[in-house]
């Protein structure tokens, strides 16, 4: 796959039409970020942000972190509110797919309580090991992790961050098992890598990317089946476990019981923000991702069949938030 390949997804991104509501905005929108400033998620967001007033009558979009419980915190504060178009949410897949599976007694229904108006932005995941690891191949680790039941180890994020589901997906697919070592953020899961407190990781290819192109770490596979052009000659997982794919994921949300008319008008403006081929550049550049787009329906089609994925992997493992 081509650099340009990876760009390509905001030419190609669906656009509702301006079937009704063609007024809104008429005064700034906020967006609840359900992580604190200076992660992916709010760079994401502040992207969008800054291109909003070129497509909604020069309205300004304004960035609310609300961050804690994995997302949950921000969940139930934007599940609340009028579906009015006045709040929007930046999904994500705690938030607003699996926090129910992870907090069985949590206020909200993230299958219910939530509106989906855009799939923005899908993110890869990389495999990574230590480099005194000396497996090199995702059939190695099988091979070694079935020879020694529990005798490795892989840091996460969190539970049930994005980084421990894809592990857990892979051994669940693989028939292996390795010690979960769970860290607060990002930052501590791949310094704990890089000391050697735990052997493998799977964070995003941005988290991973500095630390494999110094040698701190050595990528071994990618979730995508096509891989990424930033990993270039690094195999998909799907190389050896058919079918494997997954990604972290962001889109736009509302509260539910919005009127059809507003969801349209609301994908159309985020639509259109996502098609910008500056807006595609910058998502690859800062977090190798792609755009994605689409409608509404496409939205929520998609968060179904995540949710399928996640609920059972959450079950099986007994996973719950931290």
């Amino acid at each position: 796959m081509t650099r340009r390949a990876a760009l390509a997804g905001g030419a190609a991104v669906l656009a509702a039409p301006a079937l009704a509501q063609p007024g809104w905005p008429d005064r700034p929108i906020r967006l609840i970020v359900p992580f604190g400033a200076g992660g992916a998620i709010d760079t994401l967001s502040r992207t969008v942000a800054a291109r909003f007033p070129d497509h909604a009558n020069g309205q300004s979009l304004v960035v609310e972190n609300r961050p804690g419980a994995g997302g949950a915190i921000a969940g139930a504060f934007t599940a609340q509110q009028r579906p009015d178009g006045l709040t929007l949410m930046m999904a994500d897949v705690g938030a607003n797919c699996i926090a129910k599976e992870m907090n069985p007694g949590l206020g909200y229904d993230p299958m219910t309580a939530f509106a989906p108006i855009i799939h923005l932005v899908s993110l890869p995941g990389a495999l990574i090991a230590h480099p005194d690891v000396p497996y090199r191949s995702a059939a190695e680790i099988i091979a070694a992790a079935k020879e020694r039941p529990e005798g490795f180890t892989f840091s996460s994020a969190g539970n049930g961050n994005g980084s421990h589901l894809f592990m857990e997906l892979f051994l669940k697919r693989a028939g292996i098992r390795m010690v979960h070592v769970p860290y607060r953020s990002g930052a501590e899961m791949v310094t704990a890598l890089v000391r050697g407190d735990a052997q493998f990781g799977f964070p995003t290819v941005s988290s991973a990317l500095n630390m494999v192109r110094d040698g701190r770490a050595r990528a071994v596979a990618v979730s995508w089946p096509d891989g990424t052009p930033l990993l270039p000659g690094i195999p998909p997982l799907a190389a050896e476990l058919p079918g494997f794919n997954c990604s972290v994921w962001h889109g736009i949300v509302a509260p539910a019981g919005m009127e059809r008319g507003m969801v349209l008008r609301i994908n159309e403006v985020f639509g259109k923000i996502a098609a910008m081929p500056e807006v595609a550049e910058a998502v690859f550049r800062q977090q190798a991702g792609r755009m994605v787009g689409g409608s509404p329906e496409n939205f929520a089609d998609f968060i179904r069949r995540d949710h399928e994925t996640w609920a059972p992997i959450i079950s099986e493992g007994n996973i719950r938030s931290q």
